[in-house]
């Protein structure tokens, strides 16, 4: 298991490095003074670009800004805002416990209701099964955003039941907390909850028609034992799997949503910072997701590695 793991490990810090190198040549393809141009404008003389430039550091050679940066990075620092000068990794801090916030609480959320409904229609079958396909079709069809504009239409400018905007921050007040995540949830979580029972119910019913599930039956193993220890163990992997591309999905999915609830996340400066060219923030954004992205892969790829040894061997 420990030389698993470091594998892991290994390939997501070559992975992080390499999508690193990739995002920051996208972003400066262009010349450092067409940059500095666009961020002092074209009223500003020559000679105050090229002074803008050189202090940025975009007249250095690519490989000596793209190395200060990655050992800066290494050390926590990624740079600052052209536009504000605030650092990037304060800005991020400040708003990724929103964005991840919203993230989780919809995984834990798909986790438990997914795991509810997959179960009934793997078990149940006849109406129960075709009930929770319906439901899964439905909701793997409805579009997030619809969703979300529907949902603050009715349960918070018509009848006020949620806050229709704006985040509270769960130390200052846990039931304030509550009710602005519940609709962002809501909307992010219906089509993934859709998507991870469908693949747990086909899964399941695999493993509970297979040899060894018989065998345990013969054998006199409690029948709540035989589902909830060992079917289940097993139909979970591609459950996981899903889950963490789910995730994947949610933190795009968060962008849009932050738009509708007005919420204060990693979504919205990626916007702004997109908008106006602001590329220290940019890359920022990007290194900070794809090394969120990677991290829930690693902790997937180690929960599969312990609940099937295969994977390990593999």
């Amino acid at each position: 298991m420990i030389t698993y793991f470091a594998k892991r490990v290994g390939s997501s810090i070559v992975l992080l490095i390499v999508v690193s190198l990739l995002t920051f040549t996208l972003l400066n393809l262009t010349g450092g003074i067409s940059v500095a141009r666009g961020i002092l404008g074209p009223l500003a003389s020559d000679e105050q670009v090229q002074q803008r430039a050189e202090d940025l550091g975009l007249l250095d050679p690519f490989f000596i800004r793209f190395g200060s940066w990655l050992l800066s990075a290494v050390q926590g620092d990624l740079g600052r805002s052209w536009f504000t000068s605030e650092s990037v990794t304060t800005v991020l801090a400040s708003r990724l416990p929103v964005t991840l916030t919203i993230a989780v609480t919809t995984v834990l959320v798909t986790a438990v209701l997914s795991t509810v409904l997959g179960v009934a229609a793997a078990v149940y079958r006849g109406w129960v099964d075709r009930v929770v396909q319906i439901i899964a079709v439905v909701g793997f069809a409805l579009p997030g955003f619809w969703v979300a504009l529907v949902l603050v239409s009715t349960l918070a400018v018509g009848l006020g039941i949620f806050p229709a905007t704006g985040y509270i921050d769960f130390t200052t007040s846990p039931a304030g907390w509550l009710s602005t995540i519940t609709l962002p949830v809501t909307s992010l979580a219906i089509g993934s909850i859709a998507a991870t029972a469908q693949i747990l119910r086909g899964s399941l019913i695999d493993v509970l028609g297979s040899d060894f599930v018989r065998t345990l039956r013969a054998a006199g193993v409690p029948e709540s034992r035989v589902l909830y220890v060992h079917a289940l163990r097993n139909a979970a992997p591609p459950s996981l799997t899903v889950l963490s591309l789910q995730f994947i999905g949610l933190l795009g999915g968060t962008v849009i949503i932050e738009k509708v609830f007005a919420l204060p996340g990693i979504g919205s400066v990626a916007e702004t910072a997109t908008a106006t060219g602001d590329l220290p923030l940019v890359l920022g954004v990007v290194v900070l997701s794809v090394a969120i992205v990677i991290i829930v892969n690693l902790v997937i790829d180690l929960v599969n590695g312990f609940l099937n040894p295969k994977v390990r061997i593999s």
